[in-house]
């Protein structure tokens, strides 16, 4: 038995009705199950019910066993003073206010019928599922239940990526340029350089960037430079040697120190994602154009992101991948797909939250853009469409991976819209 199967009975009242008797014997009926509380405090607030001929107003608590009550210290918590019912599996002990009243205790093991009991289990049965407990009959639960729960799903996804952003904004004291310059760095570093690219971030203010956007090459002299990256005194490309130069004459004016920041690494790394040219597409993003910010706050559609982002690395880097040396001739454009990325990770989370500070509501305006990327394809998500849940953009990828990240792999399936209705089956 375990609590969420218990709050699941009781919030959906998956249990007999009628002659219900507290294990004192005092006759229960229930008036209103109260409002599922996911934070500190009972677990049900505002419940009603008939107690011994006596309407009760007030909270729910609910334990496997009624000596819970005491291991979770329940009986020294004031929040605690208005249960009106204890609700368990087990009365294996008398429970008691602060104040010394007896709580009235109704032990669940004989009002809950053996079919919620077995087609709990079954959901749980790793006999069963070689990917996620439901698979056996994901396909069977409703489009439209599915859609519209893969709908918050993703918008879940993006409360969560805002904890990060508003972390930013915190360490930069509400610079909303540094946060964005900080996004787009870690993005552009990709999954093995995201935390050196960080490390520059915190290192470099947006502030002196600012002061060198009229020139590429000085703002790539600064990524370069912080990243360790113009160190090697055996390359004489005069490219190289210029960025070097300019780089030294920005440590003394700038007061830079680089000694936080992180080597980026190329091992692994395919060609065109070596941390060289990232960087260089990123400067060049930020020299071709003034109030970046401004650009992609005000963007509402995936159309005017693309042009925002088209750009390419310095033109050195059409025949070289690292400084040195040379190679197959290649623009090294900023792809669609790359773009997507950006837009998932990093500019819609953003959206949401300046929106979010600036009081307003961008919801529909980043469904509408979200909708428009092509879903992500990976290993999760393929098992989800051979499973009968597709993704028809990056909206339901986005929110497949939430669900199956925060929701499968943790077993929350009565916490899950889907585990909701199998369990429920028509109600």
């Amino acid at each position: 038995m375990r609590e969420d199967l218990l709050h699941f009975i009781w919030k959906y009242r998956k249990l007999q009705l009628v002659d219900l008797l507290t294990s004192n014997n005092e006759q229960v009926t229930i008036i209103k199950v109260g409002t599922h509380n996911h934070l500190s405090g009972p677990d049900f607030l505002n419940a009603q019910a008939k107690i011994d001929g006596q309407l009760w107003a007030g909270n729910v608590e609910i334990h496997i066993k009624s000596s819970d009550w005491y291991a979770h210290g329940h009986e020294e918590d004031s929040n605690y003073d208005n249960v009106i019912l204890h609700v368990v599996w087990e009365d294996d002990a008398a429970v008691f206010r602060r104040d010394g009243s007896r709580i009235p205790t109704l032990p669940l093991q004989d009002y809950v019928s053996k079919e919620i009991l077995t087609a709990y289990q079954n959901l749980f049965d790793k006999k069963k599922y070689t990917f996620i407990n439901c698979e056996a009959s994901l396909s069977e639960v409703d489009d439209f239940v599915v859609q519209n729960w893969l709908e918050r799903l993703y918008f879940e996804r993006l409360e969560r990526k805002s904890a990060f952003v508003f972390e930013l904004l915190e360490k930069s004291k509400n610079n909303w340029e540094q946060v964005l310059f900080a996004l787009l760095l870690k993005n552009f570093g990709l999954k093995i350089n995201g935390d050196a690219f960080t490390s520059l971030a915190e290192a470099l203010e947006f502030s002196v960037v600012r002061k060198v956007l009229a020139n590429t090459a000085q703002i790539e002299s600064l990524l370069y430079g912080m990243c360790h990256l113009l160190e090697d005194d055996n390359i004489v490309d005069a490219y190289y040697l210029k960025l070097r130069e300019e780089y030294s004459f920005a440590q003394k004016k700038f007061g830079l120190n680089d000694a936080a920041v992180l080597m980026p690494q190329f091992f692994k790394l395919r060609p065109p994602n070596f941390p060289t040219i990232r960087l260089s597409q990123l400067a060049n993003v930020y020299g071709k154009q003034q109030g970046l910010f401004e650009q992609v706050i005000h963007a509402s559609n995936l159309e005017t992101m693309y042009t925002i982002f088209n750009g390419s690395a310095s033109s050195y880097w059409n025949d070289h991948f690292t400084f040195g040396k040379s190679s197959k001739k290649s623009t090294k454009k900023i792809s669609k797909a790359f773009i997507d990325l950006l837009v998932i990770n990093a500019i819609l989370p953003l959206k949401f939250c300046y929106a979010r500070h600036m009081g307003k509501d961008v919801n529909n305006e980043i469904l509408k853009i979200i909708s428009q990327i092509n879903g992500e394809q990976n290993a999760v998500i393929k098992n989800f469409n051979a499973n009968g849940v597709s993704a028809a953009n990056a909206k339901d990828s986005q929110a497949i991976l939430q669900l199956y990240n925060e929701y499968c792999t943790q077993n929350k399936c009565l916490q899950c819209a889907i585990g909701n209705r199998l369990l429920n089956g028509n109600d």
